[in-house]
């Protein structure tokens, strides 16, 4: 099983988020599919199909966080302020472009309009292991480019 890297905050988010569904969600799902099933010809019954499929849905994403949360490594509080780490909140620049600040983090808590960017991605896996003043080359989908990195916190 592949290892999840998640902030302290990312692990307690999702934990809280598999908690509400198993105990809150699962039962508001029974009550709906409980009463469609008292509302007469299932063949016929709209929200007895749309209680099914939001049932699926959950118990899919109960088996995904449980999975996520099995195999979480918690990103520690950093020492090492002189490379790129998973944690590090780092300011980079690509030429003709403005400064851009993001926190590295593993791919369960990426959202890039967050300033959240995965170890996993082109940018990430370029800086890791970098140093302030290093020029590095990220390999993009859309062809290769080089940001400089300015600052880690």
């Amino acid at each position: 099983m592949p290892v999840t890297y998640l902030t302290k905050e990312g692990y307690e988010r999702l934990q809280k988020e598999l908690d509400y569904l198993r105990t809150v969600k699962r039962q508001e799902i029974a009550q709906r599919l409980h009463e469609a099933l008292e509302g007469g010809e299932l063949i016929e019954n709209a929200e007895y199909e749309a209680a099914k499929n939001e049932q699926a849905f959950v118990e899919g994403r109960i088996q995904e966080l449980e999975i996520l949360l099995a195999s979480a490594r918690i990103i520690e509080e950093r020492t090492d302020k002189e490379t790129v780490q998973l944690g590090a909140k780092v300011t980079i620049q690509e030429e003709g472009y403005e400064p851009e600040t993001y926190i590295l983090v593993g791919a369960a808590e990426a959202n890039p309009s967050e300033g959240r960017i995965s170890n996993e991605s082109p940018i990430g896996k370029a800086i890791l292991n970098h140093r302030v003043g290093d020029v590095v080359t990220v390999e993009a989908p859309a062809g290769t480019y080089k940001v400089k990195i300015l600052k880690i916190e």
